[in-house]
């Protein structure tokens, strides 16, 4: 998913953070807004490009 926010955006990114974590949490943030969560939507992203476009 890395890779495709970066093919896409280039450098218009000018910050990107990757954090690992457990107990089911998976969420994105664009900006300090919550752009997709888990928990809320009650699955993962069906693809990176489901996040990408979110993100653009």
């Amino acid at each position: 998913m890395v890779v495709g926010i970066l093919d896409k955006f280039g450098n218009d990114v000018k910050s990107l953070t990757v954090i690992p974590s457990s107990g089911g949490a998976y969420n994105i943030w664009k900006n300090d807004e919550p752009i997709f969560s888990k928990q809320k939507e009650g699955r993962f992203p069906f693809s990176d490009d489901e996040v990408i476009n979110l993100l653009g």
